[in-house]
């Protein structure tokens, strides 16, 4: 018989207090609930009820067992849950983390495709360069640039984040040529602040890889603040392709060292390893790996 079935045909016998209400219940004959009772007690080799021909009460062994059974069927009944809400349509409100430039420049120009495949979901996005713990201040997922340091979060990755070297034309029109990266130690370089970019850059070129250090007198926490910097000839910056490829297009600026390329950034979508698969956070999860995938997870 389905031991489970079987359970819980006992723990509404047990609840219902007699073996003819538990048959009602479930449209079967009493002596069938009492075989189900009996599988039960044989494959435990324990008595779980004193049954009389007037009344039944469970025995002591049969009391924590029904404590116990009561637990697992209410654990079924929740993962079933969680299966029916994971095919239902999502709704409610969806909080989303991410990197200010990633932000403005990636995430908000598809998100719109998002909104309008789910009407019924309300999105609220946090756009911060500054390194929190976005998860534990209540969203929902995190997109997060960068090597992860916390693997306590479940992540998704997805496809790297590309940089690019760039300075207007005035200001390379008014300072020594830039041959290789080598020569960015003799330059003004934009710095980004809470990153590794702050302070060296690196390459991979004709030669192999290679890491500059960086100096520079301005240091800023955004990248779209250091475009405007750039803009006005004050200096070179590493920034991601999606926030200087318009202005290269345009000329406002220009790309340097096109034949070294600086390593891409990884590019993960965090979410909490307890928090409950939502039918709307499941369908951010997918359509953020559709549009910003694929990262070979």
């Amino acid at each position: 018989m389905d031991r489970l079935l079987s359970m819980t045909v006992f723990a509404k016998a047990v609840e219902l207090g007699s073996f003819s209400a538990a048959a009602d219940v479930f449209r079967m004959s009493p002596q069938l609930v009492g075989k189900h009772v009996l599988t039960l007690e044989q494959h435990l080799g324990i008595r779980l009820l004193n049954r009389t021909t007037r009344r039944q009460h469970l025995t002591e062994i049969g009391a924590s067992y029904y404590e116990k059974v009561k637990v697992i069927l209410a654990e079924v009944a929740a993962a079933e849950g969680l299966a029916a809400e994971s095919h239902a349509r999502p709704s409610g409100r969806l909080r989303v983390n991410a990197p200010l430039t990633f932000g403005i420049h990636a995430l908000m120009p598809r998100l719109t495709e998002y909104m309008a495949t789910y009407p019924d979901v309300q999105v609220e996005v946090s756009l911060t360069n500054r390194y929190v713990d976005a998860i534990e201040e209540g969203a929902d997922v995190v997109f997060r640039v960068g090597e992860l340091a916390d693997s306590s979060r479940i992540a998704r990755r997805l496809a790297p984040y590309r940089l690019i070297l760039c300075a207007s034309p005035a200001y390379l029109a008014s300072h020594p040529p830039i041959i290789s990266p080598m020569d960015l130690a003799s330059h003004e370089c934009l710095g980004f602040a809470y990153t590794e970019l702050r302070s060296h850059w690196s390459f991979d070129g004709p030669d192999g890889p290679v890491t500059v250090p960086v100096t520079g007198r301005l240091m800023i926490d955004s990248g779209e603040a250091l475009l405007m910097a750039a803009r006005a000839s004050m200096g070179v910056m590493l920034q991601p392709a999606e926030l200087l490829e318009p202005d290269i297009a345009a000329g406002r600026l220009v790309h340097v060292l096109p034949k070294y390329r600086a390593p891409d950034r990884p590019l993960h979508l965090l979410y909490a390893p307890d928090r409950q698969m939502t039918p709307k956070l499941r369908s951010f999860i997918e359509f953020s790996v559709a549009v910003f995938g694929s990262g070979k997870d």
